[in-house]
């Protein structure tokens, strides 16, 4: 179900569906990646709303990046969740949607926030997808919304660049590893991009990919473990090529980092044109997932350590701890302000 508003100073819709069994794992708990699919399903509609209320060229909304996403509370079968997207800045050639999602349970009629995301798409021509829309701009409260919105725009367009420089990893893969070594819980998933998974263009839909790089650090986080593990948050997933309908796409993860209570999986998503093989196989997304283990009353358990093995090991640890360390500080200042 949809609902819209055409306010021309800030555009809006809701979506909302029942989440069902083949939407959770086998204790109840809505995977992430459903929910992160729904999220950037709200994004596109209303990005490509947006964008084809000018004259011109037609054209789709695709998503580029999704900034840190936080998995306040977990959600369960039988829940409805509504997503509420808000386009809250655009520049000539980009527009930022934030996406809030709120869960209800329609027994009890109790309704909590579950997640808040900030989505950047860029309007591709339906004529000729490598050419870029510009974007109609939006009426804002005041220059402080504006400027807010252009530091947000700012920082993003560095950290995808910063971002592009690390793409040249990979994952290889450990015969006979130690129990919780990178190398243990290691996994890939290898998908076939159908129709299915695509927009009117032809190229994966973010959020179908989102879901695949959910289940992917999902299965790495059980292997580590051992136990119930929940999406606790995404740290920025960055969109940097588009993958085409007939590629195949390896979603591949990797532990990184572990505190006592949550764990850091980095994901990198390759993709390999079965057609025209002479492009060769590229780096299409990359992201780090959090994940938390629970006990049977969905109590948060002690994490296992990670056991580190050589030296790119140990710094990609460190690097996780920062981002641990800085998340959690910001967390902190967030709580204190709205006290």
């Amino acid at each position: 179900m949809m609902s819209v508003s055409n306010a021309q100073a800030t555009p809006s819709i809701q979506i909302c569906r029942i989440m069902r069994p083949d939407d959770a794992n086998i204790i109840g708990n809505v995977h992430g990646g459903t929910i992160l699919k729904m999220i950037e399903e709200a994004g596109c509609i209303i990005g490509t709303r947006h964008c084809n209320t000018q004259h011109g060229d037609r054209c789709v909304a695709a998503l580029a990046r999704v900034e840190r996403t936080d998995f306040l509370y977990p959600m369960f079968i039988g829940e409805v969740a509504h997503a509420s997207a808000e386009i809250t800045y655009t520049s000539k050639h980009s527009v930022e949607v934030q996406v809030n999602v709120l869960s209800e349970n329609i027994v009890t009629g109790a309704k909590k926030v579950t997640n808040k995301a900030a989505l950047w798409y860029v309007p591709l021509s339906l004529q000729n997808v490598d050419k870029i829309i510009e974007v109609p701009p939006i009426e804002y409260c005041g220059p402080e919304q504006e400027e807010a919105g252009k530091k947000r725009y700012e920082a993003q367009k560095l950290d995808r660049l910063e971002t592009k420089e690390r793409n040249g990893e990979v994952i290889t893969h450990v015969s006979l590893p130690e129990p919780y070594t990178v190398g243990f819980s290691q996994s890939s998933l290898i998908h076939l991009v159908g129709p299915s998974d695509c927009t009117l263009h032809g190229f994966v839909h973010g959020g179908v990919t989102m879901k695949l790089m959910d289940e992917v650090a999902g299965i790495v986080a059980a292997r580590h473990c051992k136990t119930n593990i929940v999406t606790a948050s995404v740290d920025a997933i960055n969109f940097h090529r588009k993958i085409k309908k007939g590629c195949v796409i390896t979603v591949s993860g990797r532990m990184t980092f572990t505190s006592n209570k949550s764990m850091e999986i980095e994901v990198f998503v390759d993709a390999d044109p079965l057609v025209e093989v002479e492009k060769g196989k590229y780096r299409a997304v990359t992201a780090f997932f959090t994940y938390i283990s629970l006990d049977k009353d969905s109590k948060p358990l002690p994490v296992p350590p990670l056991k580190m093995e050589g030296e790119e090991e140990q710094k990609r640890f460190e690097e996780g701890k920062a981002r641990y360390l800085q998340n959690k500080a910001k967390r902190l200042t967030d709580k204190e302000r709205q006290q």
